[in-house]
């Protein structure tokens, strides 16, 4: 084991054994049925992707009902719990189409008409360190579960949170299970081991920081760190800074999505991005650059990445992760609630990348995407909280930067209509 995973979850141990600085989570535990809660979320969702080029268009339309019951904790020195999480879906309409991450396939190719999936977990709690092991969706930068398809990826593992110190909340885990959205198979992406650590910490109301690691078996270790600071400027307004960077270095074993070495031993890269944003009442502006140095892209393939642990500002339809790319944002954001439309808010951005090597091809491929979404979210009465949200790319790259090497030219619509339910 790595020695920054030694250190970090000997620390944790240790949290969890000495005198909290602030308030125990679980000397304020009501118990196991009484601090439970149960909810649904009602989902129909539809991902269009209008391909160019002679390339096949994708289609998906499907209906799911994502459950959660979760258990509160027991009372007592360490408090006991448990809790399921799944989904139950079916594809509406006659699309047969299953490419677009939304719809399982026979292994004929067809798609399934209607699916289930998911498990449980238990859970241990002792002062403000909780310990679950069975199925969970994740949210660690180094190992995220895909969250953007019509169903949440599952991990099947053990993880263990401890916040023992006020502004401190530390992080480590062990998975070996990885399924993504579109996968009845419980193991799908064939995860061997995935290690994770790390911590966050909260300086202030303006300042936090981060750092988590990645220690896939056989495939490739992983590093993020983040800082972000707000800058008050006055009541209704501030400055956001955030900075962000990977660190990967693959193992020969591991597959890559694109690279422009040869030397297996030695595919590694660094992508790092900085991002400021100025807010003033309901508006803010955005700008980013991002910039890819290393040997190879960021990776999609079996290696434990989540397809959605990429937490930089340049990532849409596109991630803008090509070998040694650099790309630079402009994105604009109103929260109409400032002008008589509370709920109702739309995100427009422009997102330009350049100077992508594509191995035997050039160094100087580009891509571009103009990316708006808008969402609504009722506000009140019976439908309180369910929400319509409309998602539209227009992607276009050069020649080089086609299907072969990555999305290809594309017009994509994503339609998420949810209805969330509180059952206790």
């Amino acid at each position: 084991m790595p020695k920054a995973q030694k250190l970090t979850l000997a620390v944790l141990i240790n949290a969890a054994l000495i005198t909290s600085t602030y308030a125990s989570e679980q000397s304020e535990a009501k118990g196991f049925v009484e601090d439970a809660n149960g909810n649904v979320l009602f989902r129909t969702g539809y991902l269009n992707r209008d391909k160019k080029n002679g390339v096949a268009d994708t289609s998906s339309y499907a209906q799911t009902a994502i459950v959660k019951l979760d258990s509160g904790f027991t009372q007592g020195v360490v408090g006991f719990g448990a809790g399921i999480i799944g989904d139950a879906s079916f594809k509406l309409g006659s699309n047969n189409n299953a490419g677009n991450g939304m719809i399982p396939q026979h292994p004929d190719g067809s798609a399934y008409d209607h699916w289930a999936r998911g498990g449980g977990y238990v859970k241990a709690r002792y002062s403000n360190t909780t310990v679950s092991y069975g199925t969970h969706v994740l949210d660690i930068p180094v190992l995220a579960s895909n969250t953007a398809r019509l169903v949440p990826e599952y991990f099947e593992g053990v993880l263990a949170t401890s916040r023992e110190i006020d502004g401190l909340e530390l992080t480590a885990g062990k998975f070996t299970k990885d399924q993504y959205s579109d996968q009845i198979n419980s193991d799908g992406r064939h995860l061997d081991r995935a290690v994770i650590w790390g911590a966050k910490y909260k300086f202030d109301d303006h300042l936090t920081t981060s750092y988590f690691g990645l220690d896939s078996k056989d495939k490739l270790d992983r590093h993020y760190i983040n800082a972000n600071y707000k800058q008050p400027l006055n009541q209704e307004s501030g400055l956001t800074y955030d900075l962000s960077a990977y660190h990967t270095k693959w193992d020969k074993e591991a597959d890559t999505y694109s690279s422009t070495t040869d030397d297996l031993s030695n595919r590694k890269n660094t992508i790092w991005a900085l991002s400021t944003t100025y807010n003033t009442g309901p508006h803010s502006v955005m700008l980013a650059y991002q910039q890819n140095n290393g040997n190879t892209g960021y990776d999609y393939g079996e290696n434990a990445d989540g397809a959605q642990s990429i937490y930089l500002p340049n990532s849409y339809l596109s991630d803008f992760i090509g070998n040694s790319e650099k790309s630079a944002q402009l994105q604009y954001n109103v929260d109409f609630g400032g002008y008589g439309v509370p709920g109702l808010s739309w995100t427009t951005a422009f997102v330009y990348g350049w100077d992508i090597k594509v191995k035997n091809l050039t160094d100087n491929a580009q891509e571009r995407e103009f990316f708006n979404q808008v969402k609504y979210t009722v506000q009140s009465g019976f439908a309180k909280d369910a929400s319509l949200r409309v998602r539209h790319s227009y992607y276009r790259a050069s020649d080089e930067y086609q299907t072969n090497a990555y999305i290809g030219d594309t017009n994509e619509w994503r339609l998420w209509l949810d209805i969330p339910v509180k059952f206790f």
